[in-house]
């Protein structure tokens, strides 16, 4: 499917999305410098200042080539959510509109991206004594408990995620109301608002875990063991996202002396590449038909600099 041209008087937003090393950010700077488009970040990791090389954010020089937003511009002790995220997006797409400018968003993201386009469901603050109770549950009990309380989100929910079924009791035990029902209420997307061109990266599985494998080996070339080293002398709580961001864990280990390089390094390989495994399956899966899909950043590119 291509991405035909449109009458459309709304606002034109550029969207690459796909897994993480598949050649998004390259595909991104290509259409900014052919466009004079700006580049925001739809990258839960890349937000986050410490950890340039672990996230692979933009170097220096591509930074110069384009002009990026929303790449490290949150400390790490910042909790980042995909509601704080879309309002910091929308606020960049907006400046970028009115600079004459293509907003072009890059990023694999799914929930960042979903909550920006489609909005986020209204539900209210949870109660703190239900929220903590439901945190002190060993993950089979919570999922006993979402089965009896709310069957049908929990079948849509493998048995060991336990974040997502952690959410959805705490959401039917303070609201008495599903999840699945407060997300039809969703508000604040922009998708009405724009005319969206997208485009989705679903590359070979293989040739994208070489690549992943081969982006880590580089990192580690670079000092990102070096860089998980500072973030962990800063003393933040091991709850944040940027403690759990791919490669920190495991580096993590290996700067306490608890594990060698080589065994974090490989670790941290096979964290990513399961990463990426799980980016495939969303994007193959959840982003609507009209998103272009291309099996390589070089079809990609075709798409978008021929219809954007």
């Amino acid at each position: 499917m291509s991405i035909e041209t449109l009458p459309d008087d709304r606002p034109l937003v550029a969207l690459i999305a796909g897994p993480t090393a598949s050649g998004k950010s390259s595909l991104a700077l290509s259409l900014a410098e052919s466009r004079g488009g700006i580049i925001i970040n739809a990258d839960a990791s890349q937000v986050y200042r410490d950890l340039r090389l672990l996230s692979a954010r933009p170097s220096h020089e591509e930074e110069r080539r384009a002009e990026h937003r929303l790449f490290g511009y949150l400390d790490g002790a910042i909790a980042c959510s995909a509601a704080t995220w879309a309002e910091d997006a929308k606020a960049e797409i907006c400046r970028a509109h009115g600079a004459g400018r293509l907003p072009i968003l890059v990023g694999g993201t799914g929930l960042y991206l979903r909550t920006l386009i489609e909005g986020i469901a209204p539900i209210p603050e949870i109660d703190p004594g239900i929220r903590q109770a439901v945190r002190e549950m060993a993950t089979h009990d919570a999922y006993d408990a979402l089965l009896r309380e709310d069957p049908a989100i929990a079948a849509r929910l493998k048995p060991a995620d336990r974040t997502r079924i952690g959410r959805a009791l705490e959401v039917i035990r303070s609201t008495g109301r599903s999840i699945l029902t407060w997300r039809e209420d969703r508000t604040g997307g922009i998708g009405g608002e724009i005319n969206l061109r997208a485009v989705v990266l679903i590359p070979d599985r293989e040739w994208l875990y070489e690549r992943c494998d081969r982006r880590f080996d580089e990192m580690i070339a670079c000092g990102a063991a070096a860089e998980v080293a500072a973030l962990l002398a800063r003393g933040l709580p091991p709850t944040l996202p940027v403690m759990r961001a791919i490669g920190v864990p495991e580096l993590a280990a290996h700067v306490r002396n608890e594990i060698d390089l080589e065994t974090a390094a490989a670790a941290a390989r096979q964290a990513t590449r399961n990463y990426a495994k799980r980016q495939l399956t969303w994007f193959r899966n959840q982003p609507p038909e009209s998103w272009s899909r291309a099996a390589s950043a070089e079809e990609a590119a075709a798409l978008m600099l021929r219809n954007n």
